[in-house]
């Protein structure tokens, strides 16, 4: 599995266990991502960095 896949499975179990977005985005910070919402998507961010990491699909 590439980096790329098991953030992305990361986010998407937090968002699957979090009741809200707000929440979600909460719990993302703890694991140092964060979700930046632009007109071609979302995209998981690195808070440290503040650089994107991977696209959301869906």
């Amino acid at each position: 599995m590439s980096d790329i896949e098991t953030i992305r499975d990361v986010v998407m179990r937090e968002r699957k266990l979090a009741v809200s977005d707000r929440e979600w985005k909460h719990r993302l910070r703890g694991y140092g991502y964060a979700i930046r919402e632009s007109d071609k998507g979302r995209f998981v961010t690195s808070v440290l960095r503040g650089n994107d990491l991977c696209a959301l699909m869906g």
